[in-house]
């Protein structure tokens, strides 16, 4: 099984804000939404490039290059051009830290 990583403390992303981190070699957005915490891959599956730097509408995120639309808190892809979700990782509270777990290999 996967080890959790710790990403930020607690008071360090606060509502409506996000950080970005490298796991391993893959970028994750962790992003909070009314005091939860979600962390869905910073890629865009209509392109592979970034998609932070785009706009965040509660919990949607839009990318900046094409305007594909997907939910933080499912990855889910909302909207042409991107037609395949973005993945989602675990994330958790521990000790007042903020950690994120990638279970894709497991």
């Amino acid at each position: 099984m996967a080890d959790w990583i710790t990403v930020a403390d607690i008071g360090e992303i606060t509502p409506s804000t996000s950080r970005v981190v490298d796991v391993d070699g893959t970028l994750i957005a962790v992003f909070n939404i009314d005091g939860e915490y979600y962390a869905i891959e910073d890629v865009c599956t209509h392109d592979g490039g970034l998609l932070t730097g785009g706009t965040v509408e509660r919990d949607v995120i839009i990318c900046p290059r094409h305007g594909a639309r997907f939910c933080i808190k499912t990855g889910a892809a909302l909207s042409a051009p991107a037609y395949e979700a973005t993945t989602t990782f675990p994330v958790r509270v521990q000790d007042a830290q903020i950690q994120v777990q990638d279970t894709r290999w497991d």
